[in-house]
């Protein structure tokens, strides 16, 4: 932006300093005038010796205050001649030193504007405002660096696994251009495949930027119900991966998108089904109310997990155990980063706790929403028994959302 030249700010403190200044010697020069100036009489003044004796000294003659304005006016007006070189000398030497924290802020400004955000102002000194602001600036450039650094390893590790569908499909095709005779229906079916998962990679950045953004309709929605609908629809996956599915607990509503919420609360389950133990393993999903928060809890076993690992989980791209590719519910290491960027979206928190004994704690803690009727299926309890679940209008069918235990 272009600015008109003006004074600098040193320079206007130095004018104010110098002015105040000039102003309290004028005051207390004027204070001098009224209260001891004004009340000396004019004129001639003389002390005749006491009694008039004959031989007694001549009469003194004393100043009046026209002698002492003569004296006094040009011994104040050096006073002020003074006070104000003082003023401007001084000033200037005082602002120079109270702005220098300003001019190192301002230095790292301009440092941090031309792409280095590594710098940092580390000023010194005992607590004040600059020190403050100093801090904050720093404490800021450290946001600004570790969410640029995290947006570059995102746009590399996007590129890397969108690449990665493209390469496949194109060495496919070279290998069934150069061999004719090769099985066009096999062919076909890996090209869906590799397809299938750029297709799913997409969706899932998208919905990733779309939580980030936060731009959804709020409504009323209630996450037991949601978690119900995720044990369903994840059902066949843990009966293939022979994992025992629970879903327990209590009504839990909460002010979001419905869309992004079952997101959430599916991908949590998912990411618990495919990450347990290799048979014989267990996913329980809790929900509850206290006061104004909703908790969301998906617990599985599984192998341990390193404590400095389960902060960069949510990171995207980023995965607990080896990497699943096969089956329909193929990972692409996004889960729990868009499980962060909705819980993020809706004001709430996630917490990630590895368990002892094996596995991941996952707690979503999201603000209620005043409690409505959403049905049967919200009742204060809805504890579902291994093999036995609950759907979605409160009725019992044996055999769904329990699991499989075999």
């Amino acid at each position: 932006m272009t600015r008109r030249p003006g004074l600098s700010a040193r320079l206007r403190l130095t004018i104010s300093y110098a002015g105040f200044l000039l102003l309290a010697g004028a005051l207390l020069l004027a204070v001098v005038w009224v209260f001891l100036l004004r009340y000396v009489p004019d004129g001639t003044l003389m002390i005749e010796p006491w009694g008039g004796r004959p031989g007694a000294p001549s009469p003194r003659l004393i100043p009046n205050r026209t002698d002492l304005q003569r004296a006094f006016v040009p011994r104040a007006a050096q006073a002020l001649a003074f006070l104000l070189t003082f003023g401007l000398l001084g000033g200037w030497i005082l602002a120079g030193r109270m702005l220098a924290p300003l001019t190192q802020i301002t230095d790292a400004v301009r440092t941090a504007g031309n792409g280095s955000l590594s710098h940092r102002i580390r000023m010194k000194g005992r607590q004040d405002e600059f020190r403050e602001l100093s801090d904050a600036f720093d404490s800021m450039l450290e946001q600004l660096e570790s969410h640029v650094a995290e947006q570059r390893r995102f746009a590399a590790n996007a590129s890397h696994e969108l690449r990665t569908p493209l390469a496949i499909s194109r060495t496919l095709l070279d290998v069934a251009r150069q061999d004719p005779t090769r099985n066009r229906d096999e062919l076909i079916e890996r090209l869906r495949t590799v397809n299938q998962r750029a297709i799913g990679l997409t969706e899932a950045l998208l919905l990733l930027s779309r939580g980030d953004r936060g731009n959804f309709t709020r409504e009323g929605v209630d996450l037991s119900l949601l978690a119900e609908e995720a044990a369903e629809t994840l059902l066949p996956l843990a009966e293939r991966r022979r994992i025992t599915l629970d879903v327990t607990g209590g009504a839990a509503p909460a002010d979001g998108s419905a869309e992004l919420l079952l997101r959430m609360v599916t991908n949590l389950v998912q990411n618990a089904i495919v990450h347990n133990l290799p048979a014989g393993g267990t996913v329980t999903v809790h929900t509850e109310a206290h006061d104004d928060t909703s908790v969301l809890r998906v617990e599985n076993t599984g192998h341990r997990l390193p404590p400095e690992l389960v902060p960069t989980l949510t990171e995207p791209f980023r995965r607990g155990t080896e990497r699943v590719r096969t089956g329909e519910h193929a990972g692409v290491g996004l889960g729990l980063a868009i499980v962060h960027s909705i819980v993020r979206a809706h004001d709430g928190t996630l917490d990630l706790v590895p368990r002892p004994d094996g596995g991941l704690l996952v707690t979503v803690r999201l603000p209620g929403a005043p409690t409505a009727e959403t049905g049967p299926a919200s009742s204060a309890s809805r504890s579902t028994r291994p093999g036995e679940g609950r759907l979605r209008d409160g009725r019992r069918r044996p055999g769904r959302c329990g699991g499989a235990r075999s």
